[in-house]
């Protein structure tokens, strides 16, 4: 017997469960508008950074809607992949595997694979020129120096994906903000974060609710 050590079974069978569906969603026909992307910006293996709080709120995400224990590996566009419903529409959650630089190649492969266009991929990234605590939901547009969002556009050769923006605050010296962008929030702003990823999760589900012709209400 070697050392390499095998994936848990019930992670084994979501990956392989998650790789034929996607199969099947890539290949079969769909009405238009009726499958969302939503991309959780950040940097693998550094969770609880304020660089990586999109992808807090992709976890949020995928608890309020019953997917949270699917996530699995896709290796063919290097991101984790979660599938779930909201009313008549599907929703493709998705965490790149890739460094933050290079987010855009993981969510312009995924976009491939399912069919999108970049009107139908909402992007969730740190924002630091609002403080937390404060969301904005922004359609389409420059990457105001968000070096995710510049990688997702150049992918994508578009601008036009929605964005939620989500406050980390500006530190006070432009020479610290490599530092503390890549650094967790302090214990402080961690007791603020719980409220902030709900109200995140609600504003992307009211919005992509409103898109898809559904009731504003649900999970």
């Amino acid at each position: 017997m070697n050392g390499a050590s095998m994936p848990p079974p019930g992670r084994l069978r979501a990956g392989v469960l998650l790789s034929r569906v996607m199969s099947r969603c890539a290949l079969e026909p769909r009405p238009p508008g009726k499958r969302w992307l939503v991309a959780g910006l950040g940097n693998p293996g550094l969770p609880g950074t304020r660089h990586s709080v999109g992808m807090a709120v992709l976890g949020q995400l995928a608890q309020r809607l019953g997917v949270a224990e699917t996530w699995a590996r896709d290796r063919r566009c290097a991101a984790d992949v979660a599938l779930a419903s909201l009313g008549d529409a599907q929703l493709v959650l998705l965490r790149p595997r890739r460094l933050m630089n290079a987010n855009g190649r993981s969510v312009a492969r995924a976009v491939e694979l399912f069919g999108l266009t970049a009107e139908e991929v909402y992007l969730v990234h740190d924002e630091l020129d609002k403080p937390l605590g404060k969301l904005a939901l922004k359609l389409g547009g420059s990457a105001r120096g968000h070096n995710g969002v510049r990688s997702c556009i150049s992918c994508l050769n578009s601008n036009a994906m929605p964005r939620l923006r989500v406050g980390i605050g500006r530190p006070i010296h432009a020479d610290a903000v490599q530092a503390y962008v890549l650094g967790c929030f302090s214990p402080a702003e961690q007791e603020l974060l719980p409220p902030l990823l709900e109200r995140a999760t609600d504003l992307l589900l009211d919005h992509i609710r409103k898109r898809s012709g559904g009731p504003l209400l649900g999970p």
